[in-house]
This record gives structure tokens, sequence and C-alpha cells, in this order.
């Protein structure tokens, strides 16, 4: 059983910049893809970023493409999410993911686990 938990989150101004990180336990790297999704107030969990357990190949949505960069670091088994040129419609819960192995990781039927989530709040 993989457990992930999210930190990073805050409030930013429009222009600006956040990190978010996810620590998970155990094997989960080594086992799991690794996404990050986010789910904004009355909307659905929408992906945003994906890695391979390589960390060979990436994927974004293509919303924040350019913007956001999604990295791993296997030695402190921690994910991130860098968050560049935010705006007010990337304010959303934002959640780490570990999948991969039945669906695609993009797609949130392909998540096997889920963080508790951080805010992200962009004021204009």
């Amino acid at each position: 059983q993989a457990q992930l938990v999210e930190s990073g989150g805050g409030l930013v101004q429009a222009g600006g910049s956040l990190r978010l990180s996810c620590a998970a336990s155990g094997r989960t790297f080594t086992t799991y893809a690794m996404a990050w999704f986010r789910q904004a107030p009355g909307k659905e969990r929408d992906f945003v970023a994906a890695i391979s357990r390589s960390g060979g190949r990436t994927t974004y949505a293509d919303s924040v493409k350019g913007r956001f960069i999604i990295s791993k670091d296997n030695a402190k088994n921690t994910v991130y999410l860098q968050m560049n040129s935010l705006n007010t419609e990337d304010t959303a819960v934002y959640y780490c993911a570990a999948g991969g192995t039945r669906a695609p990781i993009t797609e949130v039927a392909g998540t096997d686990y889920w963080g508790q989530g951080t805010q992200v709040t962009v004021s204009s």
C-alpha cells in the first residue's frame, strides 16, 4: 500500500510560481508511474502532468504545457511539480497520484493511490 503526502501549496499572485512536493512511501517509485491532478470547486478532477517510472517520459495537459514541470527524485522518493506563470484558472486542490498499472496514469481510472491534496490559490 502506497502512501502519498503532498506539500507546497499556498496563495500566490498571478504570474508567480510555486513548487509542489509529493513524498511517497516504500517502493512506490519502482512500481508506479506518478502524476498530478487538480480539482477546482464544482469541477471534475483533471489530469495535469505525469512522469514514468524511469523518469524518462513526461506528459502534460495542454493547459499547463510550457508552464509546469514534473520531476522526481528517486533517492528522496519525492515527485515535484514546478508551476510557473500561474494564473487564476490554476486555482484548485492539487492531488498527487500513483498508478499506471491498469490504465494510463493520465486518466483518473488509471490511478491506484491518491494523496490528500494541497490547495493552490492564485490571486489576480
